[in-house]
């Protein structure tokens, strides 16, 4: 199985550098200025692109995703839309990988081989469903292996070495490791620590490694794009949509060109921290 994500992440350690890894939450602050969002991330600079399933009771995001995932409820978006909005945004770009972020419960309650065959149609590459731990992979993640989508995991500082390569066992596409313990949106991490847990993680992993929560600045993406294969920047440019919209969600400014400029600034932060020959 070779998938979008694996083409981008070959083609970009060839070129010697990190990837640009982009969150948005789909459908804030609602469905077509999310999608004018998506289009521009690729143009801006964002090599992969993580598309947010919006859910009434995430775990794991910080204020500013759960805002962005209740604005999105509230314009109606589902899990169906969010699949229509990949669909769309594949009908202008088919080569720009897009992985599906978010929690089981609405992938459960569409039905799991319905969603995967929906998903797989609307040109969806891989999946971060961040409560499924290894030990219930029979529920979705070999499922998604066997249709061709690539089930991502999260590694963080507390995954020892003696959990890691049951967390990797299935993991395909990259590693996303989290470089703190918490929600997502907080202060980054040291980045001496992250480094040495690329490294850790690496030794265990052929796969390429990205890291995320806490990266808001063109500085910081190149810091911890010196030692990693990706940068995941989710929280700044959920941001920067919220900081266009007035007290009743109404546009004081396009949330798209915000996005835009903030993602060609974090591209050139990425592009500056090259990659070690040797790896």
């Amino acid at each position: 199985m070779t998938t979008r994500i694996d083409r981008r992440m070959a083609k970009l350690k060839a070129e010697g550098r990190p990837a640009l890894v982009t969150y948005i939450m789909g459908g804030d602050p609602d469905y077509e200025t999310s999608l004018s969002i998506m289009k521009a991330l690729p143009v801006s600079g964002s090599d992969v692109i993580e598309l947010g399933m919006p859910f009434s009771d995430p775990m794991a995001d910080g204020p500013a995703i759960q805002a962005a995932g209740l604005r999105a409820l509230k314009a109606g978006q589902t899990l169906a839309r969010t699949l229509k909005m990949a669909s769309e945004f594949r009908a202008v770009d088919n080569d720009t990988p897009i992985v599906l972020m978010g929690y089981y419960n609405p992938i459960y309650i569409y039905g799991v081989d319905r969603f995967l065959t929906d998903a797989k149609a609307s040109g969806i590459d891989g999946l971060i469903v961040v409560d499924l731990p290894p030990e219930m992979d029979e529920e979705l993640c070999i499922p998604a292996l066997k249709a061709g989508v690539n089930f991502i995991r999260l590694a963080t500082p507390t995954t020892d070495d003696k959990r890691l390569p049951k967390v990797l066992e299935n993991t395909s596409g990259f590693v996303y490791y989290v470089s703190m313990t918490g929600i997502t949106g907080s202060a980054l991490a040291d980045t001496a620590k992250v480094s040495a847990a690329v490294t850790r993680i690496k030794g265990h992993t052929a796969l390429p490694v990205c890291v995320g929560f806490g990266v808001k600045t063109a500085e910081q993406a190149r810091v911890i794009g010196a030692s990693a294969d990706g940068v995941v920047v989710g929280t700044a440019i959920v941001n920067a949509v919220a900081n266009v919209l007035g007290p009743k969600g109404e546009k004081t400014a396009d949330p798209a060109e915000a996005v835009a400029t903030l993602v060609s600034g974090l591209a050139q932060g990425v592009r500056a921290a090259r990659l070690a020959a040797a790896e």
